[in-house]
């Protein structure tokens, strides 16, 4: 295994990886497929980047030749397609073979859980509700996604991973029922 250099964000990873979604030899992708992508796929499990920072990191990744670009006209309209190269899967691959960094927790519902003796048990279970109803609805888009990716060769780590993000709601939403089960009446309290 390399090393794996510094001078990539994990975003530029998470770009690469994007492009080589199906494999070493996917297709190329525009900044806007890319993005699309990025917004149904990465978001369960990573911050979608914005639009600008797609295209700003595409350029950083094209200069240092892990993406190739190939500029396409269609009538008036010209487009820009971008494909890992070689080089870029190399680098993608020593950055999945790296260790993977402990993830670091932002849980607004679990941090507002803390401050619960501020706003009662009515309040806390109301907000856990809503996280409840968030979850649903975030399993159920997640579950559209993990359909489209079927079970093709090509997508079985993707496939995994919208598995693992299915198991992870439904072990969060156990949790928050659990938490529910445990707060004082409101009446009570």
């Amino acid at each position: 295994m390399g090393s794996v250099s510094q001078d990539l964000s994990t975003t530029s990873y998470a770009l690469l990886g994007l492009m080589a979604f199906d494999g070493p030899d996917s297709a190329s992708m525009t900044g806007y497929e890319l993005k699309q992508r990025a917004d149904r796929t990465l978001r369960f499990y990573w911050v979608a980047p914005a639009m600008s920072q797609v295209y700003s990191e595409l350029e950083r990744l094209t200069r240092l030749a892990l993406v190739q670009v190939n500029s396409q006209e269609n009538g008036r309209r010209k487009s820009q397609r971008y494909q890992i190269t070689e080089a870029g899967v190399g680098r993608l691959q020593d950055f999945a073979d790296s260790p993977a960094d402990f993830p670091i927790l932002k849980h607004p519902p679990a941090l507002k859980l803390m401050m619960g003796a501020l706003i009662g048990p009515r309040r806390v279970s109301e907000l856990l509700e809503s996280y409840l109803a968030q979850l649903a609805e975030q399993r159920r888009d997640l579950l559209a996604v993990r359909s489209a990716l079927g079970d093709a060769e090509a997508r079985r780590y993707p496939a995994m991973v919208a598995d693992w993000g299915l198991s992870y709601y439904d072990s969060e939403a156990d949790i928050v029922r659990d938490l529910l089960s445990r707060l004082p009446d409101p009446e009570s309290a």
